[in-house]
């Protein structure tokens, strides 16, 4: 494994009522796309912030440690990832110690703009949805990110009725 350092992003989720007017609105920004991948996050019960086991398919995944308000908009995310080489293992090893919460099933189109990744994700039974984050360096104050986004915003026409505060696997658990 190799364990990376505290990252931080500004970041924004929104419902995408329009998918492919997302796609051609990246095409027209110049982003990159990086492909679609299939994704799998197993979320454990964490007793701080949470923790995830992205898996893609490949023979490598990552465990991905983050803290996060759980606020509508632009907002700031500090993060860990932690490559694994036996994703199915470690997934096994924290299902016994800690418990699954939730698993979370997704389709991404991964595009790159400037130091902004924008994921187009079609989420099993929540349905479409744009994130934006803004990778910070160490140094920034985050209002570099914090423009990216809004600029991104803007060129999405993200609603404020489209924003979403929660994370996938909040929105993914039964009501009670």
């Amino acid at each position: 494994m190799r364990i990376s350092h505290l990252r931080r992003n500004v970041e924004l989720k929104a419902r995408d009522p329009d998918p492919a007017r997302s796609r051609t609105v990246c095409e027209e920004l110049g982003a990159e796309s990086r492909g679609v991948l299939s994704q799998r996050d197993t979320y454990f019960q964490a007793p701080n912030g949470r923790l995830k086991l992205r898996e893609d398919g490949g023979p490598a995944a990552e465990l991905i440690a983050y803290t996060r308000a759980d606020l509508p908009g632009e907002r700031e995310s500090a993060y860990r990832i932690v490559e694994v080489s036996q994703p199915e293992e470690l997934r096994h090893a924290l299902a016994e110690t800690l418990g699954i919460e939730i698993v979370v099933e997704k389709q991404r189109h991964l595009f790159l703009w400037e130091n902004v990744r924008i994921h187009l994700d079609e989420v099993d039974g929540l349905g479409s949805f744009i994130e934006l984050e803004a990778v910070a360096g160490s140094e920034s104050d985050l209002s570099r990110e914090q423009r990216q986004v809004q600029t991104l915003r803007d060129a999405f026409g993200v609603a404020e009725s489209d924003l979403v505060a929660l994370s996938y696997s909040d929105m993914s658990r039964p009501s009670s």
